[in-house]
């Protein structure tokens, strides 16, 4: 299956800013059961952007705007192919936990097995754990398919009910949440009571006419994925109560959201920042390319145009640039993307 992507981020400024910096995930990555075919990242005022691979082998993109600006676009297209995922049993063989240990001790999986900034144990963790009965039993992958659906069950999803820097006490004392919220709650169980190294997933999912997901279809989404012997990284989507498979498309993976936010920057400037974000993924063909347009509001047609008119690269700016940029104090502000 072959998937178009358009995800638009507009930064829209109370008043002019004076340079912005920023970094963005929305490169889907080309791995296991998916490859990203094309990708185009335009920015609008236009500049020159960079890129680079992460330790974990996410593509990031990042550029700096010295110029006054009043906002700030981001429109990032991509032509993603996803194979079918392989059959996934409802159970592996009795010995499945000794193998997964031998696994651990074997590789070098640390990085996905401590507390992190989003997934770490709290006093109310603790007592969902007590309450969802969640250790080792039967064997890892019943454990996993059992608790992707007790989160599902357990909480309801509520959009906006959260931030993108709430910790999971939140979401654990309203029993309510998004996909973030859900993802960092069974990463830290799974971490703490499974002791299975479990990582934080970052990306698209596709939504058929046929499908009755919760999540929203218009933003991005999240989900984990857990290290399984005979079967390697497999995912979890606990929003939606699936194992992550064609419709789940992979632009990031990190400790938790944390290392993967789609966008990351910041601006100099006394303003405050109103974010605006529309995703959409459609079916394509390889030939088809990019063509499909995605609705977006009515103020940002003109903007947007020009944005995917630009040119991908301009001229380094030159070193008496660089320095005066160097010596100017920046007042640094947060910009991140929620995910729901």
């Amino acid at each position: 299956m072959h998937y178009s992507i358009r995800h638009l981020t507009k930064f829209l400024y109370s008043e002019p800013v004076s340079e912005s910096m920023m970094e963005t995930r929305m490169h889907p990555r080309s791995d296991q059961n998916q490859r990203c075919l094309t990708f185009h990242l335009s920015v609008s005022p236009r500049c020159r952007v960079f890129s680079y691979r992460d330790h974990l082998a996410n593509n990031v993109h990042h550029f700096d705007i010295p110029g006054m600006h009043p906002q700030l676009v981001i429109v990032a297209e991509s032509l993603v192919e996803a194979q079918p995922s392989g059959h996934m049993p409802s159970f592996l063989a009795p010995d499945a936990w000794t193998e997964l240990d031998a696994m651990v001790e074997k590789g070098d999986y640390w990085e996905m097995l401590l507390p992190s900034e989003f997934a770490q144990p709290t006093g109310a963790l603790e007592a969902l754990a007590t309450q969802l009965d969640v250790r080792r039993r039967d064997d890892p992958l019943m454990v996993l398919h059992h608790l992707n659906q007790q989160i599902y069950e357990y909480f309801d999803y509520k959009p906006k009910s959260t931030k993108v820097d709430s910790s999971i006490d939140l979401a654990l004392e309203t029993r309510a949440g998004v996909c973030q919220d859900f993802a960092h709650i069974m990463i830290a169980l799974i971490r703490s009571k499974l002791r299975i190294p479990c990582r934080y997933v970052s990306g698209y999912l596709y939504h058929g006419l046929a499908d009755h997901d919760r999540s929203l279809h218009s933003a991005t989404h999240a989900w984990i994925e857990v290290l399984l012997p005979q079967l390697g990284w497999v995912g979890f989507d606990p929003t939606n109560w699936l194992v992550a498979g064609e419709r789940h498309i992979r632009t990031a993976i990190g400790r938790d959201y944390a290392d993967v936010p789609p966008t990351r920057g910041m601006f100099r400037g006394h303003a405050a920042s109103e974010l605006t974000v529309a995703v959409r993924v459609t079916p394509s063909q390889p030939s088809a390319g990019l063509d499909h347009e995605l609705p977006v509001p009515e103020d940002w047609s003109i903007l947007v145009e020009k944005a995917t008119q630009l040119p991908e690269q301009l001229p380094p700016p030159t070193r008496q640039q660089q320095m005066a940029q160097q010596q100017q104090v920046r007042k640094t502000i947060s910009l991140r993307e929620l995910e729901i």
